[in-house]
């Protein structure tokens, strides 16, 4: 792919050193020359001066070419205001915002345009982190109703089945990562110590799940 990435900031940076690690082919836009010489020479891709919704900037970055666009400044109308020329004016295949404002990011998703508000995102997740210190919470879902939590199989697990560890309705092992490869387990896939599984759980039903993989 071709990334245009709008702003150079910690995330900017971040975004554009992993996509150029897998393979793929960035421009970074940031209004401030000296974001380009605090960060060295960390990618090689193009570094634009300019502000990130100007159409000649965009066009200097090859958004015209663009398999996606990424808005990550630090002003909300900035991002959404780069990502609809992007997408409006010229017709980039992907475009993605990131929002501070929540209520901001739901009036924008109504534009079409998908929205990371990392507000929500944080919230959500230190309010899981506060109810249940015990338990390294990984994703929440809805109002947090539904988690995903992060554990290592014990001895106690080794040998069961992922079948074994499910419970329809309450929870479920969505993910197993062994020796640095996550896979989609399936109903008979033994578990071996160690592994580290992603399971999706209804609230409620942690402390249970919190005694089936010795987390209390």
């Amino acid at each position: 792919m071709y990334v245009v990435i709008g702003g150079y900031g910690r995330v900017g940076r971040y975004l554009a050193s992993m996509l150029e690690e897998r393979g793929h082919s960035v421009a970074v836009i940031d209004r401030n020359e000296e974001a380009f010489a605090r960060a060295g020479g960390d990618i090689k891709g193009r570094r634009i001066a300019g502000e990130v919704f100007d159409r000649l900037t965009l066009q200097k970055a090859g958004i015209e070419r663009a398999d996606a666009y990424v808005a990550v400044t630090s002003g909300d109308n900035s991002n959404i205001v780069s990502a609809r020329v992007a997408r409006e004016r010229f017709h980039v295949p992907q475009v993605i915002a990131r929002i501070y404002d929540p209520r901001r990011a739901v009036i924008y998703e109504r534009f079409g345009i998908p929205t990371i508000s990392s507000v929500n995102w944080a919230g959500a997740m230190l309010i899981a982190s506060l109810l249940e210190p015990g338990v390294k919470t990984v994703a929440v879902y809805g109002g947090g109703e539904v988690v995903t939590i992060s554990a290592e199989a014990t001895s106690s697990l080794s040998g069961k089945l992922v079948n074994d560890v499910d419970y329809p309705g309450k929870f479920r092992v969505s993910a197993v990562v062994r020796e640095g490869v996550a896979t989609l387990p399936g109903p008979r896939m033994e578990l071996r110590e160690g592994d580290r599984l992603q399971v999706t759980v209804v609230r409620d039903a942690l402390p249970e799940l919190k005694r089936l993989l010795g987390l209390d």
